[in-house]
């Protein structure tokens, strides 16, 4: 037996709920360390409370993965898990902008920092399992496109995500400025707000459009019956503690691409935590500490659009990835897209103007297409079915490792190294993703060798 084949439309449809996801992540990473500034954070701790996100990542993925692999029951296998990820994460997107309502029992800042770190714990909750769904539910042959149609809908909910502040504040005139009552703009407010209610409902929408396998269904197909015969034995019934013993069975396709995706993470976290800092400095000449300005929330909203542009790009590139990747392979498209998000980084300390940056932001939005689906669609062809849930999980490790790294050293750097000039944290970031082209080009795909 063979999987069925999915239709463009319901390809779609299964992955839709990513769109809420990643608007919400897209608020937070546009517009998270410019709260955690208003609320007193200083430029060189911002990387510290940023930790908070991939330190979720490490602990709650693989795990989720684990329990998504050995659960079916009356809701399925894998929907329960970005139902209740998608319910908890809306409740820190409301709660964030407005920790100022706990001021009297918690400062802003720290429950500004707590709601950060139950989005985080949220959205990996519910990234996981939408990983794993589109590789239970498509044949090999259509594991590049079903990547690629869920980079496409991440695309399209960070471009709204990430534009909706400026669009609130310029096109339907809600203040960007502090009031009386809060040091955090109503357009911040509102725009989190917005994003928690089409998480929710993106996510049902896939919840009532798409069918799992069960288990026993997938134990028949002929992919689950070809690894089982690479592997010598059969898929038993795991434990928690058989994470680890997965982790050191890892496939040696999955150990290349760890290196690929460290030096990849490692730069993407850079960018999010300190382009505010850098544009605000580089580009609109405030001293970085000049939080409370008009023309730093201006920078805050200017960070939105350009954020919004390479995920747009991202959502149009998506769509070609496929016809790249059959024409040149895989690991080549991965590496070109790499290298033009590098030069497009790098470029950010040579632009004249804000403009200027969006030329940037269209560089950085193959890199990031790319990074959302190439690593999964190679990574899907190499992992036996009924691990797929604890191996997409633990594949997060390689995600979240280096953003650890980076925000242990990130604030340092920009204090003792950089001179204050946050601009410099992200040529750093751009370098990483030459590093990881490099890299990906010695990666074994076992489904592509060109």
């Amino acid at each position: 037996m063979e999987k069925r084949k999915l239709s463009f439309w319901q390809i779609w449809n299964m992955s839709f709920g990513f769109l809420g996801i990643q608007m919400g992540f897209a608020l937070q990473n546009a517009n998270a360390s410019r709260i955690l500034q208003i609320f007193g954070a200083d430029v060189h701790e911002l990387s510290w409370f940023w930790i908070i996100a991939p330190l979720m990542g490490l602990i709650v993925q693989p795990i989720i993965g684990h329990y998504s692999d050995n659960t079916w029951g009356k809701f399925g296998r894998r929907k329960p898990y970005f139902l209740a990820g998608a319910l908890l994460a809306s409740i820190g997107l409301i709660l964030m902008p407005q920790a100022e309502i706990f001021i009297a029992f918690l400062p802003a800042l720290w429950v500004g920092a707590g709601m950060l770190m139950i989005m985080d714990a949220s959205f990996n909750i519910a990234m996981e399992p939408f990983r794993a769904l589109v590789g239970d539910s498509l044949r090999a042959d259509q594991h590049t496109l079903g990547f690629s149609v869920q980079t496409a809908l991440i695309g399209i909910g960070a471009v709204v995500g990430s534009w909706l502040p400026y669009v609130l504040n310029n096109w339907f005139g809600v203040s960007n400025l502090a009031t009386e009552t809060s040091a955090i703009p109503d357009n911040l407010i509102y725009s989190f707000i917005i994003g928690a209610l089409i998480l929710v409902g993106s996510i049902l929408v896939t919840i009532f459009t798409t069918k799992e396998y069960s288990p026993e269904e997938l134990s028949k197909f002929s992919d689950e019956k070809e690894h089982q015969a690479a592997m010598g034995e059969p898929v038993k019934e795991s434990k928690l503690t058989d994470i680890f013993t997965d982790f050191a069975k890892m496939p040696e396709t999955m150990r290349q691409l760890s290196w690929v995706q460290f030096f990849s993470w490692f730069g993407l976290f850079g960018m999010w935590v300190f382009s505010t800092p850098a544009i605000a400095q580089h580009i609109y000449g405030l001293n970085i500490d000049d939080t409370k300005s008009p023309e730093f929330q201006s920078a805050g909203d200017w960070v939105g659009i350009i954020f919004g542009v390479y995920n747009l790009v991202s959502a149009i590139v998506a769509f070609a990835l496929p016809y790249i990747a059959k024409q040149i392979g895989r690991r080549k498209t991965h590496a070109l897209s790499l290298v033009l998000g590098g030069i497009g980084l790098i470029s950010m300390y040579f632009m004249p103007n804000k403009e200027a940056l969006i030329f940037s932001m269209v560089l950085v939005g193959f890199a990031w297409a790319s990074i959302l689906a190439m690593p999964y669609a190679i990574l899907a062809g190499s992992i036996q079915p009924k691990k797929m849930g604890v191996y997409m999980g633990i594949f997060n490790f390689f995600i979240v490792i280096p953003q650890i790294v980076n925000a242990l050293i990130g604030g340092p750097l920009v204090k003792y190294v950089y001179g204050d000039h946050a601009i410099y944290a992200i040529v750093m970031s751009g370098f990483s993703f030459l590093i990881a082209a490099i890299l990906v080009i010695k990666v074994k795909d076992n489904v592509d060798t060109k």
